[in-house]
């Protein structure tokens, strides 16, 4: 009797220690599944270091940083209102043919004030970059001009446009390098600021 009961004990104590074992596996952090076919556990969250580096607060995609920066009459949106008015002229313009001219131009200027007004803003206070547009209309003033010049002096058609065409990417360059290091120098500030609030 006694050897049946030592062996009783033995299969229960075998028994409790293999069941123990088996919330100890699911608990653990091991992402390989269990024997029985359950599911496999979460994998731990991996730490701030190794997220990457933090964005400053506010960040907004795609290349701005922080809040848009305000005009000098604002809550007034007069760039917009000028941009939507100088739309409206160039739709009018285009309507009414060769007599909607001055109309067309009017317009087209309108949208081109409006628009530069907050390019330039938001590219001098670092927010967005906008180096490329900013550099091209000049060029492309100084491209017209140079044509208009050329065929005002009686110039061979072919010089209205391979000559400015040569002295558009040199002045591109010339422009683009400052304006993009005038963004850089904004941008880190705003940066800067963003990260000590």
């Amino acid at each position: 009797m006694a050897k049946r009961n030592s062996g009783r004990r033995g299969r229960s104590r075998k028994r409790g220690s293999s069941a123990a074992a088996r919330p100890a596996q699911r608990d653990g952090a091991s992402d390989t599944p269990l024997p029985d076919g359950g599911p496999t556990s979460p994998r731990p969250r991996p730490r701030r270091s190794e997220r990457g580096p933090a964005r400053p607060p506010g960040y907004r995609d795609p290349g701005s940083v922080g809040e848009r920066p305000q005009a000098p009459w604002h809550p007034w949106p007069l760039s917009e209102l000028l941009i939507f008015v100088g739309a409206i002229g160039t739709l009018i313009g285009l309507l009414r043919g060769p007599s909607g001219a001055p109309v067309l131009i009017a317009g087209l200027g309108a949208v081109m004030i409006g628009t530069l007004e907050f390019t330039i803003r938001e590219h001098l206070a670092g927010y967005r970059s906008h180096t490329a547009m900013l550099s091209a209309i000049p060029v492309a003033l100084f491209h017209a001009a140079a044509a208009v010049g050329l065929y005002a002096l009686g110039a061979p058609r072919a010089s209205w446009i391979v000559v400015p065409l040569a002295l558009d990417i040199p002045l591109f360059w010339l422009i683009f390098r400052p304006l993009r290091a005038r963004f850089d120098d904004a941008r880190r500030r705003r940066v800067f600021e963003l990260s000590r609030r």
